[in-house]
Protein backbone atom coordinates (compact mmCIF):
# COMPACT_ATOMS: atom_id res chain seq x y z
CA UNK A 1 0.00 0.00 0.00
CA UNK A 2 2.39 2.54 -1.29
CA UNK A 3 0.53 5.48 -0.05
CA UNK A 4 0.85 9.19 1.75
CA UNK A 5 -0.37 7.37 4.87
CA UNK A 6 2.42 4.78 4.42
CA UNK A 7 5.36 6.98 3.78
CA UNK A 8 4.44 9.43 6.44
CA UNK A 9 4.68 6.30 9.08
CA UNK A 10 7.88 4.86 7.15
CA UNK A 11 9.51 8.40 7.54
CA UNK A 12 8.64 8.37 11.58
CA UNK A 13 10.21 5.04 11.65
CA UNK A 14 13.36 5.56 9.52
CA UNK A 15 14.24 9.04 11.07
CA UNK A 16 13.73 7.21 14.58
CA UNK A 17 15.73 3.99 14.28
CA UNK A 18 18.73 4.68 11.22
CA UNK A 19 21.49 6.68 12.34
CA UNK A 20 23.02 9.65 9.74
CA UNK A 21 25.77 7.13 8.80
CA UNK A 22 23.25 4.60 7.91
CA UNK A 23 21.02 7.06 5.80
CA UNK A 24 24.57 8.28 4.07
CA UNK A 25 25.21 4.53 3.17
CA UNK A 26 21.79 4.47 1.63
CA UNK A 27 21.87 7.54 -0.15
CA UNK A 28 24.88 6.52 -1.60
CA UNK A 29 23.60 3.21 -2.08
CA UNK A 30 26.57 1.01 -0.64
CA UNK A 31 23.58 -0.86 1.83
CA UNK A 32 22.77 -2.60 -1.49
CA UNK A 33 26.18 -4.15 -1.68
CA UNK A 34 26.66 -4.57 1.91
CA UNK A 35 23.44 -6.38 2.35
CA UNK A 36 24.03 -8.22 -0.92
CA UNK A 37 27.99 -8.71 -1.11
CA UNK A 38 29.11 -10.72 -4.24
CA UNK A 39 25.55 -10.11 -5.85
CA UNK A 40 26.13 -6.93 -7.51
CA UNK A 41 24.34 -7.14 -11.49
CA UNK A 42 27.81 -7.16 -13.70
CA UNK A 43 29.94 -8.46 -10.92
CA UNK A 44 31.65 -11.92 -11.64
CA UNK A 45 30.03 -14.80 -9.37
CA UNK A 46 30.65 -18.84 -9.67
CA UNK A 47 28.29 -20.88 -12.03
CA UNK A 48 25.52 -17.98 -12.47
CA UNK A 49 25.08 -16.15 -15.86
CA UNK A 50 23.48 -13.13 -16.46
CA UNK A 51 21.68 -11.00 -18.82
CA UNK A 52 20.09 -8.12 -19.48
CA UNK A 53 17.19 -9.06 -22.07
CA UNK A 54 13.95 -7.63 -24.01
CA UNK A 55 10.99 -9.56 -24.44
CA UNK A 56 8.26 -8.98 -26.70
CA UNK A 57 5.04 -8.62 -25.52
CA UNK A 58 1.68 -7.69 -27.53
CA UNK A 59 1.69 -4.59 -26.20
CA UNK A 60 5.83 -3.71 -27.15
CA UNK A 61 9.19 -4.63 -25.82
CA UNK A 62 9.63 -5.08 -22.08
CA UNK A 63 13.18 -4.80 -20.58
CA UNK A 64 14.09 -7.09 -18.11
CA UNK A 65 17.01 -8.84 -16.36
CA UNK A 66 17.51 -12.87 -16.38
CA UNK A 67 19.93 -14.81 -14.08
CA UNK A 68 20.16 -18.39 -13.82
CA UNK A 69 22.43 -20.83 -13.11
CA UNK A 70 25.28 -21.96 -15.48
CA UNK A 71 24.96 -25.78 -17.14
CA UNK A 72 21.72 -26.55 -16.09
CA UNK A 73 17.86 -26.36 -16.35
CA UNK A 74 16.38 -25.11 -13.20
CA UNK A 75 13.10 -24.34 -12.21
CA UNK A 76 12.18 -20.26 -13.15
CA UNK A 77 10.85 -18.11 -11.15
CA UNK A 78 9.01 -14.26 -12.23
CA UNK A 79 9.65 -11.62 -10.06
CA UNK A 80 7.27 -8.62 -10.33
CA UNK A 81 9.08 -5.65 -8.36
CA UNK A 82 7.78 -2.80 -6.37
CA UNK A 83 6.23 0.30 -7.15
CA UNK A 84 9.83 2.22 -8.10
CA UNK A 85 10.16 -0.98 -10.57
CA UNK A 86 13.32 -2.81 -12.01
CA UNK A 87 16.54 -1.73 -10.78
CA UNK A 88 20.16 -2.77 -9.52
CA UNK A 89 18.50 -3.58 -5.90
CA UNK A 90 15.63 -6.04 -7.78
CA UNK A 91 18.60 -7.12 -10.03
CA UNK A 92 20.82 -7.95 -7.25
CA UNK A 93 17.66 -10.00 -5.67
CA UNK A 94 17.35 -11.82 -8.91
CA UNK A 95 21.39 -12.95 -9.02
CA UNK A 96 20.91 -13.83 -5.28
CA UNK A 97 18.01 -16.04 -6.14
CA UNK A 98 19.89 -17.79 -9.22
CA UNK A 99 22.88 -18.69 -6.43
CA UNK A 100 20.06 -20.42 -4.72
CA UNK A 101 19.28 -22.63 -8.03
CA UNK A 102 16.60 -20.88 -9.88
CA UNK A 103 16.76 -19.29 -13.04
CA UNK A 104 15.48 -15.60 -12.40
CA UNK A 105 13.47 -12.94 -14.30
CA UNK A 106 12.83 -9.33 -12.77
CA UNK A 107 10.93 -7.42 -14.76
CA UNK A 108 10.08 -3.33 -15.85
CA UNK A 109 6.36 -3.53 -15.86
CA UNK A 110 6.63 0.30 -16.85
CA UNK A 111 7.69 -1.42 -20.09
CA UNK A 112 4.96 0.01 -22.41
CA UNK A 113 5.65 3.59 -21.29
CA UNK A 114 8.98 4.00 -20.03
CA UNK A 115 12.35 1.68 -19.49
CA UNK A 116 13.62 1.12 -16.10
CA UNK A 117 15.29 1.98 -14.40
CA UNK A 118 13.06 5.14 -13.23
CA UNK A 119 15.56 6.18 -9.98
CA UNK A 120 18.79 7.00 -9.35
CA UNK A 121 20.59 5.13 -6.92
CA UNK A 122 19.68 6.75 -3.20
CA UNK A 123 16.21 8.15 -4.45
CA UNK A 124 13.15 6.19 -3.61
CA UNK A 125 9.54 6.33 -2.78
CA UNK A 126 10.04 8.31 0.29
CA UNK A 127 10.69 11.44 -1.83
CA UNK A 128 7.25 13.23 -2.75
CA UNK A 129 8.65 14.14 -6.36
CA UNK A 130 9.96 10.31 -6.69
CA UNK A 131 6.59 9.40 -6.17
CA UNK A 132 4.57 11.95 -8.69
CA UNK A 133 7.37 10.52 -11.34
CA UNK A 134 6.30 7.14 -11.16
CA UNK A 135 2.73 7.04 -10.22
CA UNK A 136 1.40 7.51 -13.15
CA UNK A 137 2.91 4.91 -14.56
CA UNK A 138 1.69 2.68 -11.86
CA UNK A 139 -2.21 3.70 -12.53
CA UNK A 140 -1.72 2.63 -16.14
CA UNK A 141 -1.29 -1.04 -15.32
CA UNK A 142 -4.32 -2.90 -14.77
CA UNK A 143 -5.31 -6.66 -14.05
CA UNK A 144 -5.60 -6.85 -17.82
CA UNK A 145 -2.21 -5.41 -18.62
CA UNK A 146 -1.00 -8.13 -15.96
CA UNK A 147 -1.85 -11.16 -17.81
CA UNK A 148 -0.98 -10.04 -21.28
CA UNK A 149 2.43 -9.84 -19.20
CA UNK A 150 2.32 -13.30 -17.23
CA UNK A 151 1.41 -15.11 -20.17
CA UNK A 152 4.37 -13.15 -22.30
CA UNK A 153 6.85 -13.25 -19.36
CA UNK A 154 6.31 -17.26 -18.99
CA UNK A 155 6.24 -17.94 -22.11
CA UNK A 156 9.54 -15.76 -22.78
CA UNK A 157 10.99 -18.31 -19.78
CA UNK A 158 9.58 -21.70 -21.19
CA UNK A 159 11.80 -21.11 -24.33
CA UNK A 160 14.88 -20.25 -22.80
CA UNK A 161 17.28 -23.42 -22.58
CA UNK A 162 18.05 -22.67 -18.71
CA UNK A 163 14.31 -23.41 -17.72
CA UNK A 164 13.23 -26.61 -16.80
CA UNK A 165 10.22 -26.56 -18.53
CA UNK A 166 9.29 -30.31 -16.26
CA UNK A 167 9.21 -28.12 -13.05
CA UNK A 168 6.35 -25.27 -12.28
CA UNK A 169 7.65 -21.43 -12.22
CA UNK A 170 7.21 -19.68 -9.52
CA UNK A 171 6.56 -15.72 -8.98
CA UNK A 172 7.24 -13.05 -6.61
CA UNK A 173 6.12 -9.88 -5.91
CA UNK A 174 6.93 -6.64 -3.50
CA UNK A 175 4.56 -3.68 -3.07
CA UNK A 176 2.18 -3.58 -6.11
CA UNK A 177 3.80 -7.12 -7.21
CA UNK A 178 1.92 -8.76 -4.94
CA UNK A 179 -1.36 -8.89 -6.59
CA UNK A 180 0.29 -9.77 -9.64
CA UNK A 181 1.53 -13.16 -8.31
CA UNK A 182 -2.11 -13.77 -7.94
CA UNK A 183 -2.82 -12.84 -10.89
CA UNK A 184 -0.37 -14.52 -12.54
CA UNK A 185 -1.20 -17.60 -10.78
CA UNK A 186 -4.47 -17.42 -12.01
CA UNK A 187 -4.06 -16.69 -15.62
CA UNK A 188 -1.56 -19.67 -15.56
CA UNK A 189 -2.27 -22.04 -13.47
CA UNK A 190 -1.07 -25.17 -15.12
CA UNK A 191 2.40 -23.42 -14.84
CA UNK A 192 2.51 -21.37 -11.74
CA UNK A 193 3.02 -23.93 -9.06
CA UNK A 194 4.30 -21.45 -5.99
CA UNK A 195 3.98 -17.62 -5.20
CA UNK A 196 4.97 -15.10 -2.76
CA UNK A 197 3.95 -11.78 -1.75
CA UNK A 198 5.64 -9.33 0.25
CA UNK A 199 4.74 -6.29 1.79
CA UNK A 200 1.88 -6.53 -0.97
CA UNK A 201 -0.93 -4.09 -1.27
CA UNK A 202 -4.86 -4.77 -2.13
CA UNK A 203 -4.46 -8.36 -2.07
CA UNK A 204 -8.06 -8.54 -0.18
CA UNK A 205 -10.23 -5.32 -0.79
CA UNK A 206 -14.02 -5.00 -1.35
CA UNK A 207 -13.66 -4.73 -5.39
CA UNK A 208 -15.57 -6.77 -7.58
CA UNK A 209 -11.65 -7.28 -8.53
CA UNK A 210 -10.20 -8.27 -5.69
CA UNK A 211 -7.19 -10.44 -5.87
CA UNK A 212 -8.07 -13.13 -3.09
CA UNK A 213 -11.20 -13.79 -5.90
CA UNK A 214 -9.18 -15.34 -8.19
CA UNK A 215 -7.75 -17.86 -5.86
CA UNK A 216 -10.02 -20.44 -7.04
CA UNK A 217 -8.59 -20.40 -10.60
CA UNK A 218 -4.79 -21.04 -8.93
CA UNK A 219 -3.19 -24.18 -8.65
CA UNK A 220 -0.27 -22.61 -6.31
CA UNK A 221 1.19 -22.83 -2.61
CA UNK A 222 1.46 -19.66 -1.41
CA UNK A 223 3.64 -17.39 0.83
CA UNK A 224 2.39 -13.78 1.86
CA UNK A 225 4.25 -11.69 4.27
CA UNK A 226 2.58 -9.29 5.91
CA UNK A 227 4.31 -5.67 6.98
CA UNK A 228 2.88 -4.59 10.88
CA UNK A 229 1.84 -1.55 9.73
CA UNK A 230 -0.30 -2.64 6.31
CA UNK A 231 -1.44 -5.23 8.92
CA UNK A 232 -2.18 -2.40 11.62
CA UNK A 233 -4.27 -0.80 8.55
CA UNK A 234 -6.05 -3.47 7.37
CA UNK A 235 -6.49 -6.23 9.77
CA UNK A 236 -9.22 -8.43 8.38
CA UNK A 237 -7.03 -8.78 4.79
CA UNK A 238 -5.21 -12.13 6.08
CA UNK A 239 -8.27 -13.71 7.55
CA UNK A 240 -10.21 -13.02 4.72
CA UNK A 241 -6.77 -15.00 2.83
CA UNK A 242 -6.73 -17.79 4.90
CA UNK A 243 -9.95 -18.18 4.90
CA UNK A 244 -10.19 -17.75 0.80
CA UNK A 245 -7.06 -20.29 0.56
CA UNK A 246 -8.48 -23.05 2.46
CA UNK A 247 -11.87 -22.95 1.06
CA UNK A 248 -9.39 -23.39 -2.86
CA UNK A 249 -7.79 -26.01 -0.91
CA UNK A 250 -4.73 -24.36 -1.30
CA UNK A 251 -2.21 -24.47 1.18
CA UNK A 252 -0.60 -20.71 2.50
CA UNK A 253 1.53 -19.33 4.96
CA UNK A 254 0.72 -15.82 5.77
CA UNK A 255 2.03 -14.01 8.45
CA UNK A 256 2.77 -10.80 9.42
CA UNK A 257 6.31 -9.85 10.23
CA UNK A 258 6.26 -7.88 13.44
CA UNK A 259 8.34 -4.89 13.76
CA UNK A 260 8.45 -4.28 9.96
CA UNK A 261 7.31 -1.55 7.89
CA UNK A 262 5.78 -1.73 4.55
CA UNK A 263 8.43 -2.29 2.00
CA UNK A 264 10.89 -3.79 4.48
CA UNK A 265 12.27 -6.39 2.06
CA UNK A 266 13.72 -4.78 -1.12
CA UNK A 267 17.93 -4.01 0.20
CA UNK A 268 17.56 -0.33 -0.90
CA UNK A 269 14.91 0.65 0.79
CA UNK A 270 14.64 3.47 3.53
CA UNK A 271 12.88 0.68 5.64
CA UNK A 272 14.85 -2.20 5.04
CA UNK A 273 15.04 -5.08 7.44
CA UNK A 274 17.51 -7.39 7.43
CA UNK A 275 17.03 -9.91 9.57
CA UNK A 276 13.38 -10.02 8.79
CA UNK A 277 14.13 -9.62 5.28
CA UNK A 278 16.17 -13.21 5.22
CA UNK A 279 13.53 -14.28 7.54
CA UNK A 280 11.03 -14.20 4.56
CA UNK A 281 13.91 -15.14 1.73
CA UNK A 282 14.54 -18.23 3.74
CA UNK A 283 10.60 -19.02 3.97
CA UNK A 284 10.38 -18.72 0.14
CA UNK A 285 12.84 -20.98 -0.54
CA UNK A 286 11.13 -23.14 1.61
CA UNK A 287 8.04 -22.93 -0.78
CA UNK A 288 10.20 -23.10 -3.71
CA UNK A 289 12.04 -26.23 -2.79
CA UNK A 290 8.67 -28.19 -1.72
CA UNK A 291 6.10 -26.69 -4.97
CA UNK A 292 8.33 -26.37 -7.73
CA UNK A 293 10.53 -29.49 -6.81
Amino acid sequence: MCDEITEIENQGFYEKHITRRDFSLLAGGAAISIAFAGCAPGEAAEGIAEEEVMIETPDGVADAYFAYPEGKASAAVLIWPDIVGLRPAFKMMAKRLAGDGYAALVVNPYYREVQAPLVEVGQNFSDPAVREEIRPYARALTQDTNRIDARAFVGWLDAHAAVDTAKKIGTTGYCMGGPMTMISAAELPNRIGAGASFHGGGLATDAEDSPHLLIPKMNAEYLIAIAENDDERDPEAKETLRKSFAEAGLPAEIEVYEGTQHGWCPPDSAVYDEAKADKAWARKLALFERALG
